[in-house]
């Protein structure tokens, strides 16, 4: 699993990254976690606002900071569309 974090290093951005973090070790999920920090980078992702999340190169969330229970479900749909 690839997962993304776009944003230029605001708190909001270090806050997303942790939850996100967090949410893959408690289900122990191996996954590669990069930081998006460069603006031309960010704005081929089409968001209007950061942070935003991107799993396996599709765009999950963004402008805000989802709770680690919301993330663990988008990482747990992600798993399930690789499956099928």
């Amino acid at each position: 699993m690839e997962v993304k974090i776009l944003g230029t290093g605001c708190p909001n951005c270090k806050r997303l990254e942790k939850v996100t973090r967090e949410a893959l070790d408690e289900m122990g999920v191996d996954a590669t976690v990069t930081k998006v920090t460069d603006m031309m980078d960010i704005l081929c992702y089409n968001i209007p606002a950061t942070p935003g999340l991107v799993i396996d190169g599709k765009v999950v969330s963004y402008g805000r900071i989802p709770p680690k229970a919301e993330v663990t479900s988008m990482i747990a749909t992600a798993l399930s569309a690789a499956e099928s």
